[in-house]
């Protein structure tokens, strides 16, 4: 494991990565459980972590599940090279600071949880009384669990998800109507970035499911999939059509930073989400009228590259200009020829009529 370049965050992930189903390491770890014995697990080795280690038996043997599971029985730690694929001592008796503060009361877990914040290594602990494994990640503890109550809860997040992306399809055709008529608000721009959001939290939530099970989350990462495929494209579209409306200094990056930051408390209140995404919300602000840029309907044209929608974008500077552009006008783009501009002109005119027909039919 990789310690330098990488947050806690991201090492937690790439470290359950490595312990899911249908790895060495967790056929080792369920080793160890079902013959009912303690480990202590050091997955990387470098100066530190040989400072501290004392007695045992320095090796240097390709990594398998069933030597873990023997050389466990022992007393004291294992130590895995950084990638976890050779064992390097096994028996040996780990002495971190003392001083390093930890959460743990066991010896064996208080031994991990400072071993893994004084060298940033990932470290396993088995617990033989609890019967259950822990993984420590610098501050962070993570206990690892079985698939079936893994996948328990990603079945009730991706139902969860199911109904916000049901709701977020309504509210963004609404939208899309509303872009056509030019009768768009505030409101309609909060109300689709929440869901937008909302949707993503949800989304990332089951991410994380997915590196837990493993082999086991196969069928949930196709669900995933198959929900939310290219939403976080939709997200940075919606807040590059309105962030000139703003009237803030904030670029898409600031403001998508600044949604993605915001309590779960304030994602709910449409005012304080409007305001995040830089509307200066004030009194019946939220029913300011506001006039997209164009990218998202834009991108929903068939074989349009990125650079041409930049282009148009630019040229026009509104999507009612856009909208009322005839052949001559998208040809004056540079790189819209004839059929480039028919195209534009057939795909909106086709996604004005559905928008409208979805919204009052």
């Amino acid at each position: 494991m990789n310690r330098s370049d990488e947050s806690d965050e991201d090492l937690l992930r790439d470290t359950l990565a490595a312990v899911a189903p249908g790895t060495d390491l967790r056929d080792a770890l369920e080793r160890i459980l079902r013959g009912r014995t303690g480990a202590l697990i050091v997955i990387g080795h470098d100066p530190v972590v040989e400072q501290m280690s004392t007695g045992g038996f320095p090796m240097d043997i390709e990594f398998s599940a069933t030597r873990v599971r023997e050389l466990a029985k022992m007393d004291g730690a294992i130590v895995l090279n950084n990638d976890g694929t050779r064992i390097l001592r096994a028996a040996t008796q780990l002495v971190p600071d003392p001083s390093i503060e930890t959460r743990e009361s066991g010896t064996r877990h208080r031994t991990a949880e400072r071993v893994a914040k004084q060298t940033g290594f990932p470290v396993v602990s088995v617990s033989q009384s609890m019967h259950i494994s822990a993984l420590y990640v610098g501050n962070l503890r993570h206990v690892i669990e079985g698939s079936n109550a893994i996948m328990s809860r990603a079945n009730q997040a991706l139902q969860t998800l199911e109904r916000y992306k049901s709701r977020l399809d309504e509210v963004t055709g609404t939208l899309s109507a509303l872009e056509i008529e030019d009768l768009v608000t505030v409101r309609d721009v909060a109300s689709v970035l929440q869901r937008l959001e909302m949707v993503r939290r949800i989304s990332e939530e089951i991410s994380e499911y997915v590196v837990e099970l493993g082999v086991d989350g196969r069928l949930i990462s196709l669900q995933l999939d198959e929900l939310v495929g290219g939403l976080t494209d939709d997200r940075e579209l919606v807040v590059r059509d309105y962030v000139d409306a703003t009237r803030s200094e904030l670029t898409v990056e600031e403001t998508l930073e600044r949604l993605g930051a915001m309590s779960a408390t304030d994602l709910l209140d449409l005012a304080a989400g409007a305001r995040a995404a830089g509307f200066n919300v004030i009194g019946d602000a939220l029913d300011m009228s506001v006039s997209p840029r164009g990218y998202r309907l834009l991108t929903k044209v068939p074989r349009l590259p990125a650079t041409i929608v930049d282009r148009l974008v630019d040229h026009f500077s509104t999507l009612q200009k856009l909208l009322a552009a005839d052949f001559d006008d998208l040809m004056a783009v540079d790189g819209v020829g004839e059929s480039r501009a028919r195209a534009v002109r057939e795909g909106l005119s086709r996604l004005a009529e559905s928008s409208i027909l979805e919204r009052y039919v």
